[in-house]
């Protein structure tokens, strides 16, 4: 803990004539965006459109790339070789780079490929080499209290330890599965001082109510609704008033 933290939403994700997203409203509240790359959703357009926000509003911009699921959202686990894993990370890591060359600061794969990546090494490791392979400077944005937390701890990368504003965590310190009760808070004052304890004081309190260290770097809210950008403000107004300091991950993670 160290007073300063990151925020990131993911951003993006709309698809043709599919609108997904509240992007120009919440991309002011935070610090960081991580932008759908095509496989679970986003395309040439909302990419452009989405680099062009971002740099608009001084957002550190990262590739948020995903299983080839657009049915599924990227919400589904997918077996895949250790070569296909790195090969579709790179492909995604290199649409965005098409779009901004020069921007891309860090990356932080998509629901499913992401939530994997927190549990088993052998997902954990195509996923980093295809970030070293492209970019060594890259941050790689991580599961907090995860094996892939353990895994570039060992290497010498740049790294942001991510925590969620709105999801229930296991008494081990892993996020709950979506599908049981109570996974996702809504309650908008339990969130607020969830992120003031996780950014202040390093803990998390689990869905059985056991306090568990939890030491983040930059936490996600997530953007979907009109609800959901009035809590990014909130969430933003309550760490400053606080005494926390929000900075994008660029200008704090070396």
């Amino acid at each position: 803990m160290n007073g300063v933290i990151d925020l990131n939403a993911d951003i993006g994700e709309s698809y043709g004539l599919m609108r997904s997203g509240q992007d120009e409203l919440i991309s002011p509240h935070v610090t960081s965006v991580n932008i759908a790359t095509g496989f679970h959703s986003g395309d040439p357009d909302s990419i452009k459109n989405t680099v062009d926000l971002a740099l608009k509003n001084n957002n550190s911009i990262g590739a948020h790339p995903s299983y080839p699921d657009l049915q599924g959202f990227g919400r589904r686990y997918m077996e895949m070789s250790k070569f296909s894993i790195e090969n579709i990370m790179t492909y995604q890591i290199g649409a965005l780079y098409a779009f901004a060359p020069n921007e891309i600061s860090h990356i932080k794969p998509h629901g499913a490929l992401y939530n994997a990546a927190a549990k088993d090494i052998k997902i954990v490791e195509p996923i980093f080499n295809s970030i070293v392979n492209f970019n060594p400077e890259l941050i790689h944005v991580v599961l907090a209290n995860s094996v892939w937390e353990d895994f570039v701890k060992t290497k010498q990368v740049k790294f942001s330890r991510e925590g969620f504003a709105d999801r229930a965590y296991t008494d081990e310190g892993q996020l709950v599965n979506r599908n049981i009760p109570g996974a996702v808070l809504k309650n908008h004052d339990e969130i607020l001082e969830r992120v003031v304890d996780m950014a202040l004081r390093g803990i998390v309190k689990s869905i059985e109510g056991k306090e568990i260290n939890l030491e983040i770097d930059t936490i996600c809210l997530h953007g979907d609704n009109k609800e959901s950008v009035e809590l990014a403000k909130k969430v933003r107004h309550e760490l400053v008033t606080m005494g926390c300091e929000v900075k994008k991950m660029t200008d704090f993670i070396s």
